[in-house]
């Protein structure tokens, strides 16, 4: 028992000094950051989606609200995720034998500038993420192109977020 308790509280003095703190949702976030900034992506894409920005940037703020405990702010955080999305584009990604498409897939990309003021090092700018979604030909952009958004976005959500925080 004595031997038992002896081990755990080793256990722990050796966690507690520690620099990196690590959580069951994967992040690897040091304890001197606090703050995070995330504004509304711009949208640079030639083909339009009015409300893609807004959607992307609020599924990131979502994203850092439930899996980190750092408070969001509206400016100056720790943490800094800025960026654009710079793609929004729809081609073929099948065809028949007649040459006739039978799946479209819409593709977004999006650049990523992520500022750790803590920790500079961790920084990177202009980094592309991107995700994609195929659809049946059938179907009209209009009729899917709200479900293959979310789809989209969240793919991209979780690329950003494990390579600014999980640091995969």
């Amino acid at each position: 028992m004595k031997r038992t308790l002896l081990i755990l509280i080793a256990a722990a003095l050796c966690l507690a000094g520690c620099k990196v703190t690590y959580s069951f949702s994967g992040t690897s976030i040091d304890p001197d950051v606090r703050t995070i900034c995330i504004p509304t992506l711009e949208y640079k894409a030639m083909r339009v989606n009015p409300s893609l920005a807004n959607d992307l940037s609020e599924a990131i703020r979502t994203r850092f609200r439930r899996m980190t405990s750092l408070e969001q702010v509206d400016m100056d955080g720790d943490l800094e995720i800025s960026g654009e999305i710079t793609g929004y584009d729809v081609r073929a990604s099948a065809v028949t034998a007649a040459e006739v498409a039978a799946q479209n897939r819409l593709t977004v990309s999006v650049k990523i500038d992520f500022t750790n003021n803590k920790h500079p090092e961790d920084s990177f700018s202009g980094k592309s993420f991107s995700a994609y979604a195929d659809y049946d030909s059938t179907n009209s952009l209009d009729a899917v192109e709200s479900s293959l958004c979310t789809e989209i976005v969240d793919k991209i959500v979780e690329d950003i977020f494990n390579a600014t925080v999980a640091q995969w």
